[in-house]
């Protein structure tokens, strides 16, 4: 199995509260992606490629990062002989390709004929979570139906529904559909997905259709890889594995909640996430 990162947004929400704070506390985060913000002792994204490492569950790390970033980056992987990075070539927010666009670059590039799974830059998860349990999982699955795919699902409130994409599933726990951000009142659902997902070599080719089909679409119905999803789950089993939460640092409040978490709980953790 390979893995590949989304690490090609550019943190617009974040910087915006960077830029904005006036106390010169997050000088040293302007202009740092997401990525490679400090978590605890490392960078958010070394916690992933330590986890991929000690778990054993991959033989390939794929970065997709942006050309704006690219240097960073690279400079960032020279202590990871295994990790290999690649750019988008775009160099601002308004180019971006999107994150589907860019999971299609990595497997057509690295020529990736194996399962993926796939990782969103800017997330991690809490201790229950683990990387042997998921590449477990899938091999359960896939030894019913190759084609099986997961995804994660953890629990939201009411008033959260409005923020994330929401599974509802059978009681197999097969996804039947993905609601984007709907009303409370739209799904007795309450399982947010996350960007984590596991895929099928035989769901990979399925890039291709999937961005034909919205080659004339506005970028916001091709970028995030939930769109993707919403659409797989129609042609390929789609299984969920369920997860207590996750850290989403998408603006400086979540990312200071998150960077405290770590330095409080999780400083001298070598098991967390494999």
């Amino acid at each position: 199995m390979k893995a590949v990162i989304l690490a090609a947004g550019y943190g617009t929400r974040l910087q915006r509260d960077v830029s904005a704070d006036r106390s010169g506390r997050f000088a040293h985060l302007v202009g740092v992606p997401k990525p490679l913000l400090p978590v605890g002792r490392f960078p958010l994204i070394t916690h992933w490629v330590r986890a991929l490492n000690r778990s054993g569950t991959v033989d390939g790390i794929y970065v997709v990062t942006n050309a704006l970033h690219q240097a960073a980056f690279l400079r960032w992987a020279e202590q990871f002989p295994e990790v290999q990075v690649l750019s988008d070539q775009t160099r601002t927010n308004e180019e971006r390709l999107g994150a589907v666009a860019c999971l299609q670059l990595a497997v057509k590039h690295f020529n990736i004929q194996d399962h993926a799974v796939v990782i969103g830059g800017d997330t991690l998860f809490r201790e229950d979570f683990s990387l042997s349990a998921v590449a477990q999982k899938l091999s359960g699955l896939q030894a019913s139906s190759e084609d099986g795919c997961l995804v994660l699902s953890y629990q939201c409130g009411d008033q959260e529904t409005q923020k994330y994409g929401i599974l509802e599933v059978d009681r197999d726990l097969r996804v039947l559909r993905m609601k984007e951000k709907p009303e409370p009142t739209e799904t007795e659902s309450r399982r947010a997905c996350p960007c984590f997902y596991a895929f099928s070599k035989g769901t990979l080719p399925l890039l291709d259709s999937f961005l034909q089909e919205k080659k004339d679409a506005p970028l916001e119905e091709k970028d995030a890889p939930g769109n993707f999803l919403s659409w797989l789950i129609h042609r390929k089993p789609v299984y969920v594995h369920e997860v207590s939460g996750r850290f989403d640092v998408g603006n400086l409040q979540a990312y200071l909640e998150c960077e405290r978490y770590f330095r409080e709980n999780l400083e001298e953790e070598t098991s967390y996430m494999v």
